[in-house]
């Protein structure tokens, strides 16, 4: 099936309510709320058919339809962002692919979503494709807050973690360490076993959702990309994107 066969939908799971940044997909950066800057970079994916937001609260409903975006109302007892775009993507059975948007992506680039897109329109052994890029700050090896994945020889993950890994044993081996980035376009059918599935040991362990694919036996295709995007999860983050969306 090539890309023009295949039908692929983005969904941005947004929910009001976040510990650390209340109200974050509607916080103001470079002058929008920063669900509209994710909105917008993500309409520029060329094979996506359509962009929705997935959303429990009406505040964030009203700024997306004002703009001309759809929306789709979901419940806020929904425990994840996935479960989230699940319920979502069942109003849009045409689409074989349903590609997971982080509302807190303001600089998400959209090349990352095609590359993924088409990485799953090439691989049909994959059900779920994710970018990762290359670590480039030292620190960011040991920051528990960046998420690194390794890969077979078939650029499928092997595992994620919040540790550095691999382990360099020998310090004078330079290794190419990879950070994950948390966009996922998964096959239909694929998202609705991940939600049905049980969380892993190793899931709980890490707190990272990602892990229970592969301790249930699915296939994520690593896609490398050189495009960076920068989450925003403090009020610092919120300075620091305003800053790079201003130059």
């Amino acid at each position: 099936m090539s890309a023009a066969e295949t039908r692929a939908v983005g969904i941005i799971p947004a929910r009001y309510g976040s510990t650390r940044l209340p109200g974050k997909p509607l916080v103001t950066i470079g002058g929008a709320p920063m669900i509209l800057h994710v909105f917008e970079r993500a309409k520029r994916a060329s094979l996506l058919s359509e962009v929705i937001v997935a959303t429990d609260d009406d505040r964030i409903r009203w700024v997306v339809e004002q703009c001309g975006g759809r929306v789709v109302m979901t419940s806020s007892a929904l425990p994840s962002g996935s479960d989230r775009i699940a319920v979502a993507a069942e109003q849009f059975p045409y689409a074989d692919i349903i590609v997971n948007i982080q509302v807190d992506e303001p600089l998400l680039p959209p090349e990352n979503i095609d590359a993924c897109v088409q990485a799953l329109v090439d691989d049909r052994a994959a059900d779920v494709a994710t970018p990762a890029i290359e670590i480039s700050d030292p620190e960011d090896l040991q920051r528990a807050s960046v998420v690194k994945v390794v890969t077979n020889w078939h650029g499928y993950a092997l595992y994620f973690s919040r540790s550095p890994i691999p382990y360099v044993r020998d310090t004078g081996k330079p290794f190419r360490h990879f950070k994950h980035i948390g966009l996922y376009a998964y096959r239909r059918e694929a998202l609705r076993r991940f939600i049905e599935l049980p969380a892993g040991h190793l899931e709980r362990c890490e707190q990272l959702e990602q892990l229970r694919l592969l301790e249930h036996g699915m296939k994520i295709r690593v896609v490398l990309t050189t495009l960076e995007s920068v989450a925003v999860d403090t009020p610092e983050d919120v300075m620091r994107v305003s800053a790079l969306l201003g130059k």
